[in-house]
Parts: C-alpha cells; structure tokens; sequence
C-alpha cells in the first residue's frame, strides 16, 4: 500500500486498527517499539495514509490478537481502492455505519440536501421511530436499536461545528407518525432553526425542476482531510471523497442556494404550515 493522502477508506482502516491497537492496552509507542516500526510509520497508518504492507498489516493484527471477523474486514479495507467507497450493512440500515458516524464526528462543517423527508440529524425521536417502521430492510429484532442508533446521531448538532441543511418543502408537506408527531418536528425545526450554528433554508415548492432532482446526499468537511459526499440507498452507502466527484456535488448546493429561500423566510413557511395543524 503506498504512501497517499488520507481518505475515507483509509481512515476507516485507521480507526479499525487503532481500536486493536487499544485493545492491547499498549501505547502507539511501545507497540511500534516491538514490531521494529519507526512510530511515525504507524502514525501514517493510523492516519489512513498507508505506507505498510499487506504482511505487515496481518503481522500487526495477529500481535494485537484482533478476532478473525475484524481482522478480515481490516484487510478488506486496506486493500480496498478506487475513486469510491460503498459499504453494504450487515443489517441493511445504511445510517447506522460505523463510517458515517466516524466522519460526521470528524466533520467540522455538515451541508446536506433533503428532498422527501425531514434530515436525520433534525428528526424528532417519535419520526425516527414512524420512518424506520415503513423500512423494509429493518427486522423486527433490529427495531429498537436501529431507532436508538439513527437517534443518537442527532447527538453532533453542537456549536462546535456547522450545519447547513437544504430541505425541499414537499418534506414539511408530509404527515409522519400521525398529526402530533408532525407537529412537534415542524416545532423541533423551528427551535432548532435559531441556533448561530445551525441553517435550514427551504427550496419552495414554487421553484420546480431543480439541481437537487437527482437525489439526497450530504457533504462532509473536516480539518485536515479533503471533503466526503455521502449518499446511501436502500441496502447501500457510498462515500465519494476524489475531487471531482466532491466538485460536482458543491455545484448542485451552490445552484439550491441560490432558489432557496433565506432562514426567516423558510422559518416563515414552516411556521405557516404548522399554524394550519393547530
């Protein structure tokens, strides 16, 4: 595995192989120390940015006495490459990936686009529970944690980073959960809208065929890393993090900003259809 730049795969594999390391109750220090590894080489790996060998990858694994289920899905990530990463859920739940709640940790500034429901990270509880409900890829036994996971999420939405949401209208136009617990959402994004931190700007109904047509996703940017488009599908996700791909997705929320309308006037609209529920 060369040397590159971090990535989104890479990171993953980092995260992975620093919970091994973890596990040992060693320091980076002292486990680089007895694999003959300068700590800086185990630093990059950690990192996601490569520069060790698949041998040298197993070799590491087998000292930290990582199970054989882990230890094959680390390996499956290090060798994984191209311009894209997709996962497949065990459980098919895409939003419960420990990669995209990795990266919305990491992330400093969230942009994301909605076109039928409500943005998970501004869902109520009672919605949660309404839309995993209609999931067909959630068992019953899964119910409750898989409710409990997408809730947690919501967790991120502190001052300590920026978000910006883009929901078309349709979505606050449809019932979930019942009348109360439409209500209370249309309420939740109201209180949630005067945060500094937080910007939830509507694309009216008014508009018609717009950039965002082509689907929901989300556009994750961090420090230290390049940007990371997230988009998931029924039984999928997949993380875009080459340039061009990360370019194209800016565009289309460069083009909703500009027909979208500004924060009072959506906090108008949102207000204007929950007054109607009263």
């Amino acid at each position: 595995m060369p040397k590159r730049s971090s990535s989104v795969v890479g990171r993953e594999f980092g995260n992975g192989v620093r919970a091994a390391i973890e596990n040992t109750g060693l320091t980076q220090r002292q486990l680089a120390e007895l694999l003959g590894w300068q700590e800086a080489k185990l630093s990059d790996m950690l990192a996601g940015k490569g520069g060790v060998t698949e041998l040298e990858v197993a070799t590491l694994l087998a000292y930290c006495r990582t199970p054989l289920v882990e230890r094959e899905r680390l390996l499956a990530l290090y060798r994984e490459v191209g311009r894209f990463f997709v996962q497949f859920p065990e459980d098919g739940v895409p939003d419960q990936v420990r990669t995209l709640i990795n990266q919305e940790k990491e992330a400093t500034e969230i942009t994301g686009w909605s076109m039928i429901l409500v943005p998970g990270l501004l869902q109520i509880y009672e919605y949660i529970e309404a839309v995993t409900a209609k999931a067909r890829t959630v068992s019953t036994e899964n119910f409750a944690a898989t409710v409990a996971a997408r809730a947690a999420r919501t967790e991120i939405l502190d001052y300590s980073r920026t978000f910006t949401f883009y929901v078309h209208e349709q979505a606050l136009w449809l019932p979930v959960g019942g009348e109360e617990v439409w209500r209370e959402q249309l309420a939740h994004l109201l209180r949630l809208s005067v945060r500094k931190y937080i910007s939830i700007r509507i694309v009216p109904r008014s508009v018609g065929v717009h950039a965002g047509v082509s689907g929901d996703f989300r556009l994750m940017k961090f420090p230290k890393y390049p940007p990371v488009v997230y988009i998931e599908s029924v039984k999928c996700c997949l993380f875009f993090d080459d340039k061009d791909t990360v370019e194209t997705y800016e565009n289309i929320l460069k083009d909703l900003a500009a027909v979208a309308l500004d924060e009072e006037e959506s906090r108008a609209v949102i207000n204007s259809i929950l007054e109607g529920l009263q």
